[in-house]
């Protein structure tokens, strides 16, 4: 479900009808914008005109050539903030809103997934956001209006990815009372910020003049303005106010003279008679209301309950004396005071005895309009924690469901333990929303508070529930510490005192001690599990969780060294997706990504690029958790097949930044990928430096766990030369992973053992743990995990594939097909490339071409050559007529003599 868009904060206020232009700062903040600057700031206290400044600038702004014939933008997005856009998942979803005015669509995929996911990855979705925004075509201002609100670490850290990255198009403007934590010294150095500050905004006495005299309707003398504007120091707000309350005066020199004094006694005195020229019912109102953010007709009704007054017609009164009131729709149904104003009513306002009431009003009327969140916080400020603590026990499951678990925790920080404590439920609902955001610590204080308010009451049905689950987010607690013996001890539990009626919660501890099967390495185990599982949820009609879960399935496979089953179950469940509907094809963004590297596995390149376009579409919409952690661990797959190692480092921070903890077992830690990649580059001493910081030794005892911790040693005591223990090591994870059936990690335990023998001179040994690596990974097509190990790997297939030519070896064609995928040599381009006594470079064989030839020049046949070679006549044909072209003749016997004319042969 998504969250729903308050469309008023998208609302562009129009300019006021009688305003005091002001061209000097029009032309600042064009000047900037038409330089190119990222960022426009326009930072001071209350009061100094920013939003009225920013509404004339927008406004100004025209499609017309200017003189030098550049173009202004002429489209804006709009977005006023307020303390709920501390939450980041809210604060971008706004900030898509306000761009969707300017494009419509934008954002959306990247709306499902922020609204699906536990823990939001942020930067990925911002990521995305900018490369949506970069196919806008034409210029455009996105606004942020009171930034000052946002005190959050996790919204500026993300305004500033933004900043720093904005598309040319974009420009940001950002209004505010104080400085937000952006890097402004950075961009100022880059002369990518334009600034406007109180010394800026502050009215120049002419400016002063006319707001007094023509827009408030005085006629001040130039003496009387200028002490009035000397007093106020150009402060907008104040100009206005004391103009207000000098309306009806007739000595209006006497006033200004007696209008002295600091900063806050000036407020509270013009506060005072502003108030003090409205009727008693309307200073009533203004005082009473001045507890709500926003305000409507009923609102504000339910909170007077006034019969003899509408809200509605105060609300437009207000709005046409001009009274600090602001529309925030064009259907002026809701409006909110000047944030100064607001400020100074409720500071007047005080404590009175029916403040209280006030609060649980609005609370009243928030709660029958379906807005808990507002709903909360006017329960919180009555002091009713019991009706506060209600509200959140109410809010907590669809909160959770659209994961909003960050805010609701937000909610109940601010109450009181003795309202949380006697609530078994509440405790519950807190320990799992700890448990949710990786704090566990919190997560098990609250969980014993739940323990000890329902003692004696378990047998209730309204808290039978609450032992099991108190159990399984136990089990989910140890699971994220990695406790492997706590997360069975209290799946277990909870299996047992979960109701036999909870098939669901039921379920999810089956699964939870399933996962912990796969931990160990008993992945047929953890299989099995997962089958009963996805046949649970069949039964229960959980279609959407059955196709989730086969991506894991395959995961499971793959370990198991089974692709072809592997690839079938993707597609089967792809098949039952389609068949199902949109809502259940993206979640299987998972299984194309699956699919695709399946296929690049096995070097079927155009099933690769199919699949993997169809993953990184439906990525945009997924709403599964870990998925910017699995395409960032592709992506640097790829990279690093590609020998881009540094992007295959830059691909594995991303993967590690986007990793959000969830039952499935880390079996390939970033940081051992990450040294692997350093070995590729020649970078031993990163390697090493892993090694010493995971106090790995070749002594270590065998288990799944850390095997590809202890591989990656391997290889790195294999770059050392320093073989001591290693084999002994690499025998002990060989004899764990076939007594456990795991042919994938069998696989990869052979080749590093095929290396190392290699590295020692052991060369017979080295060819048999290859052929022993080739017949488990023939029958499923394994190509890439070959040819990844670079050219020692590329050597030893050749010196294998020599040493079965003479004989009719099953692994012949096979061996020839992996060979085809490694990168020509830097000896082989040198000694392919013809260059005839003329110089005319020709274009040069490539290795199988040369294979080729060498047979041709034999006397074989083309069908001996594709007997021997394992290729279909047609390709050995193919492979012909490229030669010929290639050495410029016209048969056999001319390549053959042109080849030998060229030392080829």
């Amino acid at each position: 479900m998504s969250t729903p868009i308050l469309a008023t904060k998208l609302y562009i206020p129009p300019p006021r009808p009688q305003l005091v232009l002001r061209p000097h700062l029009i032309e600042q903040l064009n000047k900037g914008l038409l330089s190119g600057r990222q960022l426009t700031l326009i930072s001071a206290s209350a009061g100094f005109g920013k939003t009225t400044l920013v509404c004339e600038w927008i406004a100004a702004l025209t499609p017309s050539p200017l003189p030098s014939g550049d173009r202004l933008v002429v489209r804006v997005a709009w977005l006023s903030l307020d303390e709920g856009d501390n939450d980041p998942v809210r604060f971008i979803t706004y900030l898509i809103a306000a761009l969707q005015t300017i494009k419509a669509g934008l954002g959306e995929g990247v709306l499902s997934t922020l609204q699906s996911h536990q823990q939001p990855q942020v930067e990925m979705a911002l990521t995305t956001l900018l490369n949506e925004i970069s196919s806008i075509p034409d210029s455009f201002l996105l606004i942020l209006d009171d930034y000052h609100v946002i005190d959050s670490k996790l919204v500026d850290e993300a305004l500033a990815f933004l900043v720093e990255r904005l598309p040319p198009q974009m420009h940001l403007v950002i209004a505010t009372r104080e400085d937000p934590s952006l890097p402004l010294a950075r961009l100022r150095a880059r002369s990518q910020l334009t600034e406007l500050r109180a010394a800026d905004l502050q009215f120049t006495p002419a400016e002063a003049t006319e707001f007094l005299n023509r827009v408030m309707g005085l006629n001040l003398s130039d003496g009387d303005v200028a002490a009035l504007e000397s007093r106020t120091e150009g402060w907008i707000a104040g100009l206005q106010l004391a103009a207000l309350s000098m309306q009806g005066y007739q000595d209006t020199a006497s006033f200004i003279k007696s209008f002295t004094g600091s900063h806050r006694f000036v407020l509270d005195y013009l506060i005072e008679e502003v108030l003090g020229q409205q009727s008693e019912k309307i200073q009533a109102f203004l005082l009473r209301t001045s507890i709500l953010e926003r305000m409507c007709g009923s609102l504000c009704d339910a909170v007077l309950l006034d019969q003899s007054t509408s809200g509605q017609v105060i609300l437009e009164q207000l709005e046409h004396a001009n009274l600090f009131i602001v529309p925030l729709d064009n259907e002026r149904r809701w409006y909110r005071y000047h944030h100064l104003f607001g400020d100074l009513l409720r500071q007047r306002l005080g404590q009175p005895r029916e403040l209280p009431e006030y609060h649980l009003r609005a609370s009243t009327w928030y709660e029958t309009n379906a807005d808990l969140a507002q709903a909360f916080h006017h329960a919180l400020a009555a002091d009713d924690f019991e009706r506060a603590a209600n509200l959140a026990e109410a809010a907590w499951q669809g909160m959770e469901r659209n994961f909003q678990t960050t805010a609701w925790l937000g909610w109940v920080k601010k109450l009181p333990n003795a309202a949380i404590c006697s609530r078994p439920w509440l405790c519950v609902q807190i320990g799992w929303a700890f448990s949710d955001v990786g704090e566990t610590e919190s997560s098990e204080s609250y969980l014993q508070n739940a323990e000890r308010a329902v003692a004696g009451m378990e047998a209730q049905e309204a808290f039978k529930s609450i032992p099991g689950n108190i159990a399984l987010i136990r089990a989910g607690n140890a699971q994220i510490e990695g406790n492997l013996t706590e997360t069975v001890r209290y799946t277990e539990l909870s299996m047992q005192l979960i109701p036999e009626n909870d098939l669901l919660i039921r379920a999810q501890a089956a699964i939870t001690l399933g996962f912990t099967h796969w931990a160990t390495g008993k992945v047929e185990a953890s299989l099995q599990a997962m089958r009963t599982w996805m046949d649970d949820m069949q039964k229960l009609g959980n279609q959407m969780y059955v196709i989730a879960s086969a991506f894991v399935v395959a995961d499971m496979q793959v370990t198991l060294g089974r692709l072809g089953e592997a690839e079938s179950a993707l597609r089967r469940t792809v098949q039952q997706a389609e068949a199902f509907g949109q809502e259940a094809e993206v979640v299987t963004a998972h299984h194309h990504l699956g699919l695709a590297m399946l296929a690049y596995e096995r070097g079927d390149n155009a099933a690769f690029v199919q699949s993997m376009q169809t993953a990184a579409d439906l990525g945009q919409h997924t709403t599964l958790i870990d998925w910017p952690h699995r395409w960032n661990l592709a992506q640097a797959r790829l990279k690093e097949s590609n020998r881009e190692w540094d992007s295959a480092l830059k691909c594995l921070d991303a993967a590690q930044r986007g990793y959000v903890k969830n039952p499935i077992p880390i079996f390939q830690p970033i940081e051992a990928h990450k040294a692997r990649v350093h070995l590729k580059q020649g970078r031993l001493d990163k390697a090493q430096a892993w090694a010493r910081e995971r106090s790995l030794s070749v002594k270590d005892e065998a288990n799944y766990l850390g095997e590809y911790e202890h591989l990656t040693l391997a290889r790195t005591r294999l770059a050392e030369g320093s073989f001591t223990g290693v084999h002994e090591l690499l025998e002990g994870l060989l004899a764990l992973a076939e007594s456990q059936k795991r042919t994938g990690s069998v696989i990869e335990i052979l080749l590093t053992q095929a290396l190392v023998h290699q590295a020692q001179g052991n060369h017979s040994e080295s060819l048999a743990a290859l052929e022993r690596a080739l017949i488990l990974t023939e029958p499923e097509g394994y190509i890439r995990i070959f040819v990844n190990e670079g050219d020692v790997m590329q050597s030893l297939l050749s010196d294998f594939r020599l040493s079965i030519a003479s004989r009719a070896h099953p692994l012949l064609g096979y061996v020839n097909r992996i060979l085809d995928f490694f990168p020509q040599s830097a000896e082989a381009t040198l000694q392919s490339k013809i260059v005839n006594p003329k110089s005319e470079i020709v274009d040069p064989l490539t290795d199988r071409e040369l294979e080729i030839l060498r047979l041709i020049a034999a006397g074989h046949s083309n069908a001996e050559i594709g007997q021997q070679l394992y290729l279909a006549l047609s390709t050995v044909k193919g492979h012909n007529l490229r030669i010929f072209n290639k050495l410029q003749a016209q048969n056999r016997t001319e390549a053959v003599a042109r080849a030998r004319e060229l030392g080829l042969l």
